[in-house]
């Protein structure tokens, strides 16, 4: 039986990586981002993934892999800009930017293992294309909120649609991989 556990942290630590390396590059620039345009920018990646799977045709010489990884960044980044409200200061402290980064992964896990608990892996026996669906339907539903100033009656909040993203992406990723 995989260890998705293990499966996870390699997972996150490729994306931990490159986005340590794109903070070197471009510093925290994404500090002035609001919450709205992270999620478009998901949807943007996400949406990318389902023209590739369904078209089969790549203009741009970037991976699905590489979208999903991106997706899992992009999320920890607006449950990071969540909480701590966008910024015009672009320059954000390297070590608190990235023990941050290393929390919200770590809830992500924690999450994932629960669910995977109660769920029984099903992820493992679904495709590809319909993980990438649900995280299609979760940036609908989170611009919806976000159109809704962040008011729900009876669903989840903004973070809670981020997390299923970001681990939905690391499905993905597990996928390609095994």
């Amino acid at each position: 039986m995989p260890n998705t556990s293990a499966q996870f942290d390699s997972v996150i630590t490729i994306c931990r990586d490159l986005f340590q390396k794109k903070m070197k590059d471009y510093g925290t620039a994404w500090r002035v981002l609001r919450p709205s345009s992270i999620t478009d920018q998901i949807y943007i990646k996400v949406n990318r993934i389902r023209t590739l799977q369904m078209t089969d045709v790549k203009m741009v010489d970037e991976s699905e892999e590489d979208e999903f990884i991106a997706i899992i960044n992009y999320s920890i980044i607006g449950l990071i800009q969540l909480e701590k409200g966008f910024s015009d200061e672009i320059n954000a402290d390297e070590e608190e930017t990235m023990k941050l980064y290393n929390f919200y992964a770590q809830k992500a896990k924690e999450l994932m293992e629960r669910k995977n608990h109660d769920y029984g892996e099903a992820w493992r026996e679904m495709r590809i294309s319909s993980i990438t669906d649900l995280i299609y339907q979760k940036v609908l539903r989170t611009k919806q909120i976000e159109d809704n100033n962040g008011a729900t009656l009876v669903s989840e909040g903004l973070d809670a649609n981020y997390f299923d993203m970001l681990n939905y992406a690391v499905f993905c990723l597990i996928k390609f991989k095994h």
